[in-house]
């Protein structure tokens, strides 16, 4: 494992507006006005991580006409946030109950 790499890999997941970014798409695929629109948050801001998400490799983006379409990665990150559901799904008192992290 490289320490480094998997740091930026979880560094770009722990961003609050990332999160809610990668939540909205799972629902299916959006463009930054209805991500703008469903978030409450400036289209700057969702531009800015979705450029993130997109070089990272978590999201995928398609041009439909003058406008860009977003998608989360089906075939890596979907699957890997289906299993973290499930982690935190199973363990999900303990993780309320954690002094090291808290909300």
């Amino acid at each position: 494992m490289e320490v480094g790499l998997f740091r930026l890999f979880f560094k770009a997941f722990s961003n609050k507006t990332r999160l809610n970014i990668l939540a909205t798409l799972r629902k299916g695929p959006r463009n930054v006005t209805q991500l703008c629109k469903t978030l409450r948050l400036e289209q700057s801001r969702v531009s800015h991580n979705l450029r993130c998400l997109q070089q990272c490799g978590f999201v995928e983006v398609k041009p439909n006409g003058k406008e860009r379409i977003y998608t989360i990665d089906e075939h890596n990150i979907a699957p890997l946030l289906n299993i973290i559901d499930k982690h935190i799904d199973k363990y999900r008192e303990r993780l309320k109950e954690c002094r090291v992290v808290r909300p």
